[in-house]
């Protein structure tokens, strides 16, 4: 065989699926590949938000229930209400759940996960809760800005400058960190149980059926369960960052996420902190599924591995 006819095969082997594979992207191409998975799916499920978002902020709303809601919203404020801030929910999602989604792996191999053996449930959990710390404290000013658009009623919808002016007037800079330390617990738990239930979920799926973690299959029913425990987790830190955020700023009814938590046991009952289960759920169960199935695609697509 000659010179050139083994080089002509090293170039073919340099530039088939395996070598490419090999090459894992940067942090910075994860961080992206999570950020699209993310846009994409809130422009779905944005309205399930909506609904959870007026039920968890008020009694009526939670009284008229998730239908109830709909019909009222819609009716009274028309069919684009179910998309009020979504704009911000874009800048959030590409903020925090960029990096949430994106940081995962890293912050598995930061925290020993390099092999099979020394990658515990407790690590992934850990590993998912740094990176939904890092994410809360970039996305916050954004979920700020979210909540306060989607609470807001009427037929016209607020634009997002307007609402950052009016925060920024009326509260300055702390305003869009208000709620950050009921925020940033919230996604330490919700991305650590998202990511370590998955995790843990995928393992299982291959041990017990034989289907490959990067079947589609496998990726579905993991996302589908890492939705239902992260909604038992998330929603009593999920109500106590809604009620934080959307207080009145010349009526302070909480001093912090705490106290919070202690006034609506006291005065509302501890079973109000799972109020919206189901329009949580609703929403986590979708977004999960979608969010991850694309980001698992979009790894295939660069050469990645399914995690």
């Amino acid at each position: 065989m000659s010179i050139n006819s083994r080089s002509s095969q090293s170039s073919l082997l340099a530039c088939s699926p395996a070598a490419a594979a090999a090459a894992a992207p940067s942090l910075l191409q994860q961080v992206g590949m999570a950020g699209s998975a993310a846009v994409i799916t809130v422009s779905f499920v944005h309205p399930v938000d909506v609904v959870k978002t007026r039920i968890q902020v008020s009694p009526e709303y939670a009284a008229l229930g998730m239908g109830g809601t709909v019909k009222k919203v819609v009716g009274s404020e028309g069919v684009l209400a179910m998309w009020k801030g979504v704009n911000a929910a874009w800048l959030r999602e590409a903020s925090y759940t960029s990096l949430r989604l994106g940081l995962y792996e890293p912050c598995k191999i930061a925290f020993g996960c390099t092999t099979p053996e020394n990658t515990t449930f407790i690590k992934k959990f850990l590993a998912g809760s740094a990176a939904g710390a890092l994410g809360s404290l970039a996305g916050n000013p954004f979920d700020v800005l979210k909540t306060r658009m989607m609470t807001a009623e009427g037929k016209t919808s607020p634009s997002i400058v307007g609402t950052a002016k009016d925060l920024f007037a009326h509260q300055g800079v702390g305003g869009f960190y208000r709620g950050i330390d009921s925020n940033v617990m919230r996604a330490m738990v919700l991305n650590g149980t998202k990511m370590a239930c998955y995790d843990q979920t995928k393992g299982y799926v291959v041990q017990y059926t034989g289907l490959a973690k990067s079947s589609l299959i496998t990726q579905f029913i993991s996302a589908v369960a890492a939705g239902f425990f992260m909604t038992c987790t998330v929603s009593p830190f999920d109500m106590v960052r809604t009620r934080l955020m959307n207080q009145p700023a010349d009526a302070k009814i909480y001093n912090n996420a705490v106290d919070c938590f202690v006034k609506i046991c006291k005065n509302e009952g501890p079973l109000t902190l799972w109020r919206g289960f189901m329009p949580i759920w609703s929403r986590f169960a979708p977004t999960t599924t979608i969010q991850l199935v694309i980001f698992e695609q979009l790894r295939g697509l660069m050469g990645m591995k399914s995690m």
